[in-house]
């Protein structure tokens, strides 16, 4: 996923001189063949993160693209406040592109995961914001933040997740995967295997899932969601996030106020510092984000009903 959405701006940059890179020490084998090519157009900044921010504002001042690469706690968290006022607050076209989201650098402890990234990115008004859920999705958010001139940021994954579409879909509406009747699936990010297994699980067991891939995550496309889901008793949304802080919570806000027809549960990571030292795949069965506590919540949830 992620080759897919830099070697997309890659392509872009050979044709175009509008494009410029910044790392913050960070990829630096994804980067090689660009550097020999346009040099001029590449610079590794360190481990200096507020620098690179306001680096990358100025550029965009000048007339450039930017692109900022680094671990995703290194391109938002330690640089909020210049993300906030210098890109944000000035609406400037700079794509932040945040590797390793969720828990996708487990083991190496907290201070490289990203389970809060959308509850920061919220609070900033004019930041569009990705979670592709394959490489396909990934191209088609990186095509985006090619021509619009919003600010951006993409959390994407890096541990060779195959692709789920066959053509490259609108990542700015909700994409229908699988239909169903009975409980909808709604997930973003890397959880796309274990929810697309869960279904197939429930299908043998006499239950409909419908599952939805919402990789836009802000502004989110709750409306044509809730077009969607027309009929669905049961909405389960499935995240390597915070729970409370997440695309759960947002549906629930959305819910109170609106009042639709569907009940709404959500599964994610409780919202604690996280001490537990696995693989990603111990860590996602340490907080319940398999296949089998999907299917078990969903067949909990309809016989409650």
């Amino acid at each position: 996923m992620r080759n897919a959405f830099v070697d997309t701006v890659i392509e872009a940059s050979l044709q175009r001189d509008d494009i410029f890179i910044i790392s913050g020490d960070a990829g630096l084998g994804v980067f090689d063949e660009f550097q020999k090519q346009r040099p001029d157009r590449f610079l590794n900044l360190g481990v200096a993160e507020q620098n690179m921010i306001g680096w990358a504002a100025g550029m965009a001042l000048t007339g450039f693209r930017v692109y900022v690469y680094n671990i995703a706690p290194f391109v938002l968290y330690r640089c909020y406040e210049q993300v906030r006022n210098d890109i944000c607050y000035q609406n400037l076209p700079v794509t932040l592109i945040g590797i390793g989201s969720g828990l996708t650098y487990s083991p190496m402890g907290m201070t490289h995961y990203s389970v809060e990234d959308l509850a920061i990115t919220r609070s900033l008004p004019n930041l569009r914001v990705y979670s592709p859920a394959d490489p396909t999705e990934a191209e088609s958010a990186a095509r985006i933040s090619l021509e619009g001139g919003s600010p951006t940021y993409v959390r994407l994954a890096k541990r060779g997740e195959p692709r789920i579409h066959s053509d490259a879909p609108d990542v700015t509406r909700p994409l229908q995967l699988v239909d169903g009747r009975d409980v909808a699936l709604v997930f973003h990010g890397t959880v796309v295997n274990e929810v697309m297994e869960a279904q197939e699980s429930l299908k043998d067991q006499g239950i409909s899932a419908k599952v939805i891939s919402l990789p836009q995550i802000s502004p989110c496309p709750i409306e044509l969601l809730d077009d969607m889901l027309e009929g669905i008793p049961n909405v389960v949304t499935i995240e390597e996030h915070f729970v409370d802080s997440g695309l759960g919570s947002r549906l629930a806000y959305w819910l109170a106020a609106n009042r639709p027809a569907w009940k709404l549960n959500c599964i994610g990571i409780p919202p604690e510092y996280i001490h537990v030292v696995k693989k990603q795949d111990g860590m996602r069965q340490h907080y319940n984000l398999t296949t089998e506590y999907i299917v078990s919540h969903v067949c909990d949830l309809i016989g409650r009903n």
